[in-house]
């Protein structure tokens, strides 16, 4: 009995150390492909990852909901959770743990990116059941559209991009390819987005509140008609002479040309950003 608690203590110790050097050198690889040293990534990862390098590939990002959270068990079982997907169907996966996130490169369209997703749909679906605010082991999770071995830089900051995307949505899992082929507004939801809109807007709202004139409504009107003075002042109810007095107060104001299509853009952007005030 004594032997085979020794033999069982050694087994375990050495598939410990084994699991800690395979994740030492996940990270020298991660390492390399996002200083794009491509070549010497694929030569260091030799049977063990190379043939992940060769398709393409996701990189998902991963960090706990509860903030200041260093170490929470929730990143441990995603962990866990694509590592065993990708063993019953003998994929190769490069898995990164970090002080407080997790990385992972997983084949696209393959068993470990589909638990990845399976995963958060869990998540989601448990929190739509409690009203607590999140759990030690919940996750916010970016998914980055498929790359290959040059492009993991430009993957990692979409992957962060959306991360950082589903934690301001309260959502456990955002991928990238959402946010390409949706509206911009979701991202516009930030408090530094906020505070440049308020910012941008400020003497107009304050000029509108003295009661001479409807400057903000004007302009909103004005640039979702590209411009168009007719068809602006007709949605306003008033003479286009008039739109065209209120569009030049706006500048002077501003002290912008609205003829700039970056002022137009960012005023654009502004009054999106912002909230109409009454």
């Amino acid at each position: 009995m004594h032997s085979a608690v020794a033999l069982l203590t050694l087994t375990t110790e050495r598939s410990r150390s084994l699991h800690d050097a395979e994740s030492r050198l996940g990270a020298a690889v991660l390492r390399m492909l996002l200083e794009g040293e491509a070549g010497h990534a694929r030569a260091v990862a030799g049977d063990l990852y190379g043939a992940l390098l060769e398709a393409p590939f996701r990189i998902v990002v991963a960090e706990p909901a509860l903030p200041g959270t260093a170490q929470p068990e929730g990143l441990a079982l995603l962990a866990d959770t694509v590592e065993s997907a990708a063993s019953r169907t003998g994929e190769a996966l490069l898995v990164v743990p970090e002080p407080g996130r997790l990385v992972v490169l997983a084949a696209d369209g393959g068993a470990a990116v589909q638990a990845c997703a399976d995963h958060a749909e869990a998540l989601e679906s448990r929190r739509g059941r409690e009203t607590a605010g999140p759990e030690p082991d919940e996750l916010v999770v970016g998914l980055s559209a498929p790359a290959g071995p040059d492009g993991v830089a430009a993957a990692f900051k979409q992957a962060d991009q959306a991360l950082a995307v589903a934690r301001r949505r309260g959502r456990p899992l955002v991928e990238h390819e959402d946010l390409a082929a949706g509206s911009v507004l979701p991202l516009l939801a930030d408090e530094a987005v906020r505070a440049f809109a308020d910012g941008t807007l400020r003497a107009l709202r304050e000029h509108d509140a003295t009661g001479r004139g409807d400057l903000v409504a004007s302009l909103q009107a004005w640039l979702a008609r590209h411009g168009q003075w007719d068809a602006a002042a007709a949605d306003l109810g008033v003479h286009r002479h008039t739109l065209r007095y209120r569009m030049k107060r706006v500048e002077e104001i501003l002290g912008r040309s609205l003829d700039d299509p970056d002022v137009r853009m960012e005023l654009w952007l502004a009054l999106k950003a912002s909230p109409p005030h009454r």
